[in-house]
């Protein structure tokens, strides 16, 4: 399955390996998922992670960012879209781009729009786990 993550995924994911977020990374590190991305979703994945809130250390960051170089690296040429959070509209666009099975996030309201004019379907961390077990 070729997926977007946003960013509160990767985030989650990372804090804690036992939620669905962190299943959700387990199965881009099996292979079981392909991320897809471009410069400036890696590029705000390694701002966020940074942050010292989070307490990541620079392995941490460093195996994460690694990570990605096994998924795919798209083009994403720019949509004529307005999002509530203009900050969200790159996870869009690499969706649409990479031709994505689904954007993953904890932020389903800001994403709407993707699955509605753009039939891209929004899914929860938990309701991907569910969909990879085939409920």
């Amino acid at each position: 399955m070729r997926i977007v993550l946003d960013t509160n995924v990767v985030v989650s994911g990372l804090l804690s390996a036992v939620t669905p977020p962190g299943r959700v990374i387990e199965s881009v590190y099996a292979g079981e998922l392909t991320v897809l991305h471009d410069e400036r979703v890696l590029e705000e994945y390694a701002a966020v992670l940074t942050r010292p809130r989070f307490g990541f250390t620079p392995e941490d960051i460093a195996w994460f960012m690694a990570m990605m170089d096994y998924g795919e690296s798209v083009v994403a040429p720019p949509l004529p879209l307005t999002v509530p959070d203009e900050s969200d509209l790159k996870f869009i666009e690499v969706a649409v781009a990479g031709g994505a099975d689904a954007i993953v996030t904890g932020n389903l309201k800001d994403f709407r729009i993707a699955e509605g004019r753009l039939a891209i379907p929004v899914v929860s961390p938990r309701r991907l786990v569910e969909l990879m077990r085939g409920r």
